[in-house]
């Protein structure tokens, strides 16, 4: 069974389509709605099994990265969302879904400019740590794009998120200045992954620059088969 996978929309995402096709490849049917849409009808945001939160620059980042699309997630579709979250529905937020679920209290922390002062579009490896995350289970190191302005990761006592199992992810060469080297967090529960790099553009060898070259380095695909089988197995 292919579960029923919903990839949120917004005005300025741009990367609904790319995890579209990255979560059809790991074995989900997957839908794009627009906020718009499920102001009008919440049926295919209550019928799916896994949820995602598309990157991009949601309303031109306006008033904050993130800021508008939270709001529209708090206000529009939070109780629905915290139901599917509650009934271990698995959730992904990818870059500004990352800032969008922080924003909307989902996720732990909060993200800031880049230490660098500059957006940053460059390739980075990232480490799975010991968490509780449905999604990293067995995830061996990835290599994918970043593209953020405000991507650094700031937590008041990372030591606790470790202890608790909810850093999930950390950069081998901090490219932002995130606190602890964090790439992603999970909630407590464990479904609901947020993290600022895109595992979706890199779930093909082709997709890398250096696969010509004998390089590529690890895909993302797994990160997304976790999650398309924890949704089938709810």
């Amino acid at each position: 069974m292919r579960p029923r996978a919903l990839v949120l929309q917004a005005p300025g995402t741009n990367r609904d389509h790319d995890v579209a096709y990255a979560l059809e490849v790991a074995g989900a049917d997957a839908h794009i709605a627009s906020m718009l849409d499920l102001a009008d009808d919440m049926t295919g945001l209550r019928t799916a099994q896994l949820v995602v939160v598309a990157g991009g620059f949601s309303h031109a980042d306006a008033l904050g990265a993130g800021r508008v699309f939270a709001l529209g997630v708090e206000h529009g579709i939070g109780d629905q969302l915290r139901e599917l979250v509650a009934a271990g529905r698995p959730v992904i937020g990818i870059c500004n879904g990352f800032q969008t679920l922080v924003r909307a209290g989902l996720l732990p922390g909060a993200l800031g400019h880049n230490a660098s002062g500059r957006f940053q579009c460059e390739w980075v490896t990232l480490d799975p740590r010991p968490a509780a995350c449905v999604w990293t289970r067995d995830v061996e190191p990835i290599d994918c794009p970043i593209a953020h302005g405000e991507g650094r990761y700031v937590h008041p006592d990372v030591e606790a998120l470790e202890q608790a199992g909810q850093a999930a992810l950390r950069y081998r060469r901090n490219p932002n200045g995130s606190a602890g080297d964090i790439a992603g967090v999970c909630d407590p529960t464990g479904v609901v992954l947020g993290l600022m790099p895109h595992p979706e553009n890199h779930v093909i060898a082709r997709q890398h620059p250096h696969h010509t070259r004998g390089g590529g380095g690890g895909l993302g695909l797994q990160l997304f088969r976790n999650g398309v089988d924890h949704a089938r197995n709810v």
